[in-house]
């Protein structure tokens, strides 16, 4: 295989009917370290939202329970990727996301932004830190992949198009972000954790980390700016290492999120079913309809 060998199959695809497929590539042979980078960022960035920072929180299982959340986050999502809408892992990873989400009073507005982060992120990552950029025609099967998963989710009002989840995403957080106590707690258990992964290095990547944060997120959490020279000399740092990927023969196999260094909670492995929070008692209602359908089966 040569370099664009994956980029030249995406472009035989139709981004409406495959948008599995090209989803998968994306993910699992073009971008894997980089979509994880993203996809930690776009969850950390819903923190910075009072109603969402604050709830995550009150559960505690961000603060608490770190590493089992940001686990079962991850393997969750990832089930979806590897088994797909229709497959049986699938179906119970929505089915348990679905279920931790009826036991709180999300409301629609902050699970459509959620959603909107998914789509934008790592966009926007690749689009400064990846080897290549997302084409138009990957785009557009990311926004259909998304839109799909809200959908199985319940989510209302979902936006069409990657432009539109981006202007979604933008107009919430010009209209939401701000500070809150609890939030600012959910952050830094966050930061500790992924810090942490590196043992005497931790408060290095500490500082990395909050390097690659962008001032509204520093402002909402209050914390001080990075220093010019050491946000320089990380993004730099992750410039370089795009050109080297880029240099690099294509992924032959697929890697998934579940084969990350960084899921430490399952040695011996684990069951999608079993996975994530089973609250004793509903706190209020979910905006997720649990009739039938895909995600209630």
């Amino acid at each position: 295989m040569r370099r664009y060998d994956w980029l030249r199959e995406i472009r035989r695809l139709d981004p409406e009917r495959d948008f599995l497929r090209i989803y998968r590539i994306i993910a699992t042979h073009e971008f894997p370290w980089d979509m994880t980078r993203a996809l930690e960022l776009a969850l950390y960035r819903t923190y910075a939202v009072p109603s969402i920072g604050r709830l995550l929180a009150e559960t505690a299982e961000l603060t608490g329970r770190t590493q089992k959340r940001y686990d079962d986050t991850a393997l969750l999502l990832d089930a979806v990727v590897e088994h797909g809408f229709d497959g049986e892992d699938g179906r119970t990873a929505i089915r348990r996301i679905n279920q931790m989400h009826r036991s709180y009073d999300i409301s629609n507005e902050d699970m459509r932004y959620v959603l909107c982060t998914f789509v934008v992120m790592p966009k926007r990552w690749l689009d400064a830190y990846g080897w290549r950029r997302l084409t138009a025609r990957e785009r557009h099967a990311v926004a259909v992949y998304y839109r799909t998963l809200g959908r199985h989710m319940g989510i209302a009002d979902i936006p069409q198009t990657y432009e539109d989840f981006e202007r979604c995403l933008d107009a919430y957080e010009e209209a939401h972000f701000g500070f809150d106590e609890g939030a600012r707690r959910v952050s830094d258990a966050t930061l500790d954790l992924m810090a942490g992964w590196y043992g005497p290095l931790a408060p290095v990547v500490r500082g990395a980390s909050m390097a690659l944060l962008d001032d509204t997120l520093l402002e909402a959490f209050r914390y001080e700016p990075p220093k010019p020279a050491v946000r320089t000399a990380v993004r730099t740092a992750l410039k370089l290492r795009a050109k080297a990927v880029r240099l690099l023969p294509p992924r032959r196999t697929p890697h998934y999120a579940r084969q990350n260094p960084e899921i430490k909670g399952y040695p011996n492995g684990f069951r999608v079913a079993e996975l994530g929070t089973f609250p004793g008692r509903r706190t209020g209602s979910c905006p997720v309809p649990h009739g039938e359908g895909p995600a209630a089966s």
